[in-house]
Formats: structure tokens, sequence, C-alpha cells
């Protein structure tokens, strides 16, 4: 086939140094898709995926403008399904000489794979949101629009006329979305049954990239050599040489090499991180067909192909006239090495594809659910400015409770809380609560409720969601919410993608399905409680299905150890938990009753005798724009504490945008000299706010270097320290000032740059 030398273009234009960094201003970026002749090109000057067109459709380009460099190898399908067994194709060509790198004079001597699906058309049109999201504009700081805007590609393929029979009535769509301001695409498929028969998808792949090699070279092991291995309780990789083999190289060390961050809507696991909580994102070896060729070193084979593909199933079967979708890949290409910018990232990543998570309420866990406790938590958060109360685990809080009495109890303190401008809500524990044998979750090994993580269950004896119990459980649920008219949802133990192997519960066929329909239960209660604007804490990393907030990442035994040691753990947690998020994304913990353990001197109540530690605990997150559980009885018990909160609440909302802003790691917490972070926005008037924390027991004094870059800030700067009248410094030429600080004996400081 003869190809235009447009291809040549494409593929080897360097980009010139851009005039702005999307990081900081990512506004001329726009989404634009263009047609010449065979090709599709979709780009906005930071990303480049170029398709060719004909018979069938292939990705023949995925150019990462921000640094010059092609990422694509080598050209496979873009997409596959599994049906009765057999592997088939959607898109990609065949013919490619070496797989190494990929060139125009490659593309002259390759064709459509014919056993393919071929192309039918395809249409551009506007990004779309994945579901409403009724937001909470008084808790959000950092508002991107929803949808995030951009472009979509929809590309409509079906069987060749000389198919197999079980396919030629299926119509696949391949869906590609480019946003505007960031290197981000998000793909997924449609398939839909146009026969009259049943089609049963066993399995499917919604992308296949040959990505260059840019892991390191470790010895992952001959291919013979990998042997079938459980991966999670119930999570095995297939026959290598039948289709892929998934390494023993974690998703999140491979991570830290590639240019290119990849997550799925289908996360689960319980991990609360974005690579461990990914069962479909899968970093695999080339199949042996390629030969190798392009991951081979000295006998050492890397996993160097891309693929989204859940571990098991979905085994869904697929009825006349319906569709059916799979898990959307979100995909972020990187422009740099270094572990700030390439976190600033993926927190910009999140604030688009998941803008909810920038609702940063102040909260309080009260510790029973009682009426009369409930409307004293109401009112103290409501006087020191707390937003949010969550009644919160042992509480006696029971939203499947159905009787009357009790729903009218809660709508009575819904409506209380109302009336003071306070968000109310409580707590549920789902995966590991138990179940009756004839709803719990089968173990595919025993046959029997699985207990044990080798049985297949992370958290022990728990229900399947696709039975009668979890139909009625959702639906409780909602029933609670629509009547009460509370907003505040603590999903504990979210369903952790434990497989199930009953073949009678009335949600799933079997094994093969279990897993992808009880995902698709939860993935639709939340984006529902999205829709009504309910707030929802979720332990697991369920952003992308309309989760708010998720643990900021501790030990919760750690809660029992002395005070004083508490103050700066919490301080390492904020510190490394936000690296992969936003201030916002994360919950921290504050002990104000016994906790686990610990008794007296882990615990801050009684309140007024605990007034310096108290403040510490504020402090330290107040000024990280991170909150926390304040869990206990009350929130204060003396005037004096009541003027200590309002002053560090006030101190918040005053400072609000930009501490809810993007975090600078500048030292983490030791306990051996000063610790700090900067808060950074190109957008804001403040456009840094620099928190500073001294551990010793002596005041210090010391000269800091602060980076400026991401704030936009490029020749001048007014630094002013706790509110005092400000000094103007010029920045150094690395966007940098030198301040002289003095922190007081365990004490904090803080400077805000406009």
């Amino acid at each position: 086939m003869k190809y235009s030398i447009l291809f040549f273009v494409l593929m080897f234009q360097i980009s010139p140094l851009m005039a702005q960094d999307w990081m900081i201003d990512g506004r001329s970026f726009k989404t634009t898709v263009k047609e010449d002749s065979n090709r599709i090109i979709l780009e906005n000057g930071l990303l480049r995926r170029v398709f060719l067109i004909g018979d069938g459709m292939a990705t023949i380009a995925l150019d990462n403008l921000m640094t010059g460099e092609s990422e694509l190898r080598a050209v496979r399908p873009e997409a596959s399904l599994t049906i009765a067994g057999k592997e088939y194709l959607i898109g990609g060509m065949k013919g490619q000489a070496v797989n190494n790198y990929l060139d125009e004079a490659f593309l002259q001597g390759m064709s459509f794979d014919k056993s393919a699906f071929v192309l039918k058309g395809y249409r551009m049109e506007e990004t779309q949101a994945r579901f409403s999201w009724k937001p909470n504009a008084a808790w959000i700081s950092n508002k991107e629009p929803w949808p995030a805007p951009g472009k979509r590609l929809v590309f409509t393929l079906t069987a060749a006329k000389d198919a197999d029979p079980i396919i030629r009535h299926l119509e696949v769509k391949v869906y590609i979305e480019l946003y505007d301001g960031a290197p981000i695409i998000s793909k997924w498929i449609e398939v839909i049954n146009q026969g009259e028969q049943f089609v049963k998808i066993d399995a499917f792949k919604s992308e296949i990239l040959a990505l260059v090699e840019t892991a390191p070279k470790v010895h992952y092991g001959e291919p013979h050599e990998i042997r079938m291995m459980a991966l999670e309780p119930g999570h095995f990789t297939r026959d290598f040489r039948k289709n892929t083999v998934q390494t023993d190289a974690p998703r999140d060390y491979i991570d830290r090499f590639t240019q290119l961050f990849v997550v799925t809507d289908y996360a689960m696991g319980g991990d609360m991180e974005a690579m461990k909580d990914n069962p479909a994102v899968r970093w695999v070896f080339d199949h042996p067909e390629y030969e190798w060729t392009g991951i081979r070193y000295y006998g050492q084979y890397k996993p160097a192909r891309l693929e989204v593909s859940p571990l098991i199933g979905p085994g869904y079967s697929l009825s006349p006239g319906h569709k059916f979708e799979s898990c959307r890949a979100f995909e972020l290409l990187r422009d740099a090495t270094d572990q700030e910018r390439r976190g600033l990232a993926e927190r910009k990543f999140w604030r688009m594809m998941a803008p909810w998570t920038q609702e940063n309420p102040i909260f309080m866990h009260v510790r029973s659910a009682e009426p009369d406790a409930v409307r004293q938590a109401i009112d103290q958060a409501a006087k020191v400015g707390f937003e949010m109360v969550i009644m919160t685990f042992g509480s006696g809080f029971k939203i499947e409770e159905k009787s009357p009495a009790y729903l009218d109890t809660m709508k009575q303190l819904s409506l209380y809380a109302q009336e003071k401008g306070i968000a109310l809500g409580g707590y549920s524990l789902l995966a590991s609560r138990g179940a009756k044998e004839d709803v719990a979750a089968i173990s595919l090994k025993t046959g029997k409720p699985a207990v044990t993580r080798e049985e297949g269950s992370r958290f022990g004896l728990s229900p399947c969601l696709a039975t009668d119990w979890g139909k009625d459980y959702f639906k409780t649920l909602k029933q609670f919410f629509a009547y009460t008219g509370m907003n505040v949802f603590e999903n504990d133990g979210s369903y952790p993608g434990d497989p199930c192997a009953s073949t009678v519960h009335s949600g799933h066929q079997d094994y093969h399905d279990s897993q992808w329909k009880q995902w698709l239960a939860i993935r639709e209660y939340y984006q529902w409680c999205r829709a009504q604007g309910i707030y929802l804490n979720v332990p697991d990393w369920y952003f992308l299905s309309g989760s708010n907030k998720t643990p900021m990442g501790y030990v919760e035994t750690n809660w029992s150890l002395p005070r004083a040691q508490q103050e700066i753990i919490e301080r390492q947690n904020v510190y490394d938990g936000t690296w992969q998020k936003t201030p916002s994304m994360g919950f921290m913990f504050v002990p104000l009753t016994q906790y686990h353990g610990g008794g007296e001197q882990a615990t801050i109540e009684p309140l007024h005798e605990h007034l310096d530690h108290y403040e510490t605990r504020l402090r330290n997150l107040f000024g990280a724009g991170v909150q926390a559980c304040y869990r206990g009885p009350r929130l204060y018990d003396t005037e004096d504490t009541q003027k200590l909160l309002q002053k560090w609440v006030g101190f918040y909302k005053t400072y609000r945008d930009i501490l809810d802003s993007d975090i600078i790691h500048l030292r983490r917490p030791d306990g051996r000299d000063w610790d700090g972070l900067l808060h950074v926005s190109a957008k804001l008037k403040n456009k840094g706010f620099l928190s500073l924390y001294n551990p010793l027991s002596v005041p210090i004094t010391r000269e800091i270097k602060v980076p400026l870059y991401y704030t936009g800030l490029t020749d001048r700067v007014n630094v002013s320290q706790e509110g005092m009248t400000g000094k103007i410094y010029r920045l150094e030429r690395d966007y940098t000032v030198k301040l002289k600080v003095t922190i007081p004996a365990k004490g904090y400081t803080w400077y805000l740059f406009q």
C-alpha cells in the first residue's frame, strides 16, 4: 500500500520549545481533528494520535509533542473481542518488517488485517460527560469544567462479509477523546448486537499499544519461564501462548519508568493507590508471532505492550438489540522524569477527569448516632465553621434500617443540619461485613464462601453484590437518601474485586462475569450519588466512578501512639500522600477519643487539657489543605477550645483556594529539622502559600530556597509572613527566591506569595 509523505512529517516533526507550559496555563492547547486523505489526526499541541483508515483502521502514531518523541514503535490491533474462545481483532495492520520502530517505508508494505472487523464509518463530536455531577460550590476552590472540553472520535466497524457467523451481526464502536489543555486521552469500545441470538463476550481488549521501551532492562524471565500465577485473589493470568501474560513486575513499578500514565474506571482492590487498584491495566510481553522483536536484550524480555483488559471476564451475555460498553481507559502522556512534575501531571489529571475530587469539606466523625449527640455535633460544627458531620463506624447509625420511625428520626436530623448549614450523613460497611452462605462470594477453589485471600476474598467473608441481597442493599441506600435528604455517604470496604463462582446468584451467571457485574452495580450507585450531590468518602480508588475522597495514606494503629509522635507521623503521611493526590483527595484522622488503643497518652480528650497538641494537629492539616476525620463526641469542651477551632477554621477558609491547590514538596518531616510544603497556583492572586514546621524544642533560623516556577511568576514576587507587610523579591533565573526564616520552637509559620 502506498501512503503520503504526511506520515513522515507527523512522525518526525519536532515541535519548537513551547512558549507556554501546559502545567501552568494550558488554555492555548485546543484539540483539533484533521482529515488528510486516508489519515485522521487528533491533536492538541501536546499529544498527537494518528489513525490510518481504509478497509480498516489503525493507530499509526502516538506522538509526544512536548518532547518531540514518538511513543509508538509498532502497529497493533485497535482492540479485540474474545467470543466462544476465539479472539477477533478490531482494526490493526499486518506486515511490519520489525517492531522496534515504525516509519513510512514500513507502512508502504503493510495492509489492513482482512480477518479483522472492517471500517464502516466515523464521526467527530464534542466530548460528553460520563455521568451527571451536582457540585457543591461552597466546598470546591479549583473547579474544572465538566465534561472536560475537547473532541471525540467515534469509529464504527462491522464484521467482514465472510466472517464467522457468531460475529456477523455485531457492530463495534471505538471511542477516543482528547482533551483541551492536557495530554490526556480516554478510550473505550462499545459492542452492539444486531442479530437475533445472544452473544457471550468472554473477554475484550479496548486498548492495545506497542510502546517504546523505557522501563529498566531488568530480567523478567524468558517467556517459557513465566508460569501461571495468582496476581490477586481469584485473578489468574491466561495461558501465555494463547494470549498474554502479566509479568511479575508490579504495575506501580513499571509506571515509574514509562511515559504513559494509564488508569481505568475499572478500579478496585482496597490498596488506595491508582496503579495498584487498576487490574485492567496490563503491561505485557508481545505475542510470539512478533518474534519478540523490540523487547529482547541478551536474553532479557520486557513488557513493552499496554493492554486494557480485565483479568477475569467480563463473560457478558449480550442480548439482541442491546449494547455492551467496556471500561474506560485514561492515558496521560508525560513530559518529564522528575518525581514532582510527574506527580503534578497526575494531580492535574484527577482535577480534570474527576473534578468532584476537589470538593474539600471540613468534617467531623461523631461517635454516637443518638439524636441528642448528633444535634450537639451539628451545633458545634456550625459554631466553629465545620461543614459536615458523619455518623461514624460504631456510632449506631443504621442506614439499612427501613422502619418508618427510624427514617423519620433521621429525616428530622437532616432537616436540623440543613437549617444550620451542615451536610449530614453516615457510614456503611460493605465488603468485610460477613454474609449468609446463599449471598456470600463463592470461592472458585473450594466451591464454598471465600474467607481467605487464597480462596479469592480480600477482606474475609463478604457478600456478592450481584445477588438479590446486593440489589436490595443499593435500593435501600437510595431510598434512605431520597427520604431523609441526607447528603453524605461513607462506604467503608467498598467492593474490592472479589470474584464469585456461584451459578445460582440472580445478578451473574458464573465466575467469569461475577467481577464485572459487581463492579457495574457499585459504579452505578456511586454515579447516582454524584448526580444527587451526595458526598462520597470511599476508602478505595473509585474516583473515576464518582467518589470524592479516600484515605491520604496512613497506618491506623499509628493513632494509638503517644500524641507527640502522632504529630510528625501525620505530617509524613500528608507529605507522602500528596505526590499522587491533591490535598482534597485524601483524608487524615484525628483521634479526639481513643482509637484502637493507646489510652490517655494517645488521645486529645479532655480537649482543653491538650490545647497545644490540638492546635498542632489543626495547623498540620489546615496548613496542608488536608481535611481529617475528627472522631469523637464533640469538637470542643470549653470556650478556649472553641476559639482555637474558630481561629484555624477561619485561617483555612481565608486561604482556602490556594491551600487546596497543588503541593510542591520541600522537605520531608523527620523530627530532626524543619519540614515544609509549598502550595502553588498560577490562576490565583495568592500564587503560593508556604507552610513551615519546626519539630524541635528550640527556635530555628534557616535560609530556604523556595521554588516558584509553578506559581507562574517570572520576575518579582511579594512575600509576606503571616499577614504582615510584604517584601518584594526578584526571582532567580531558576524561578526561586531565598528566604531567611525563623520558626518558633515546636511551632509553625507561613508565608504568602503574590
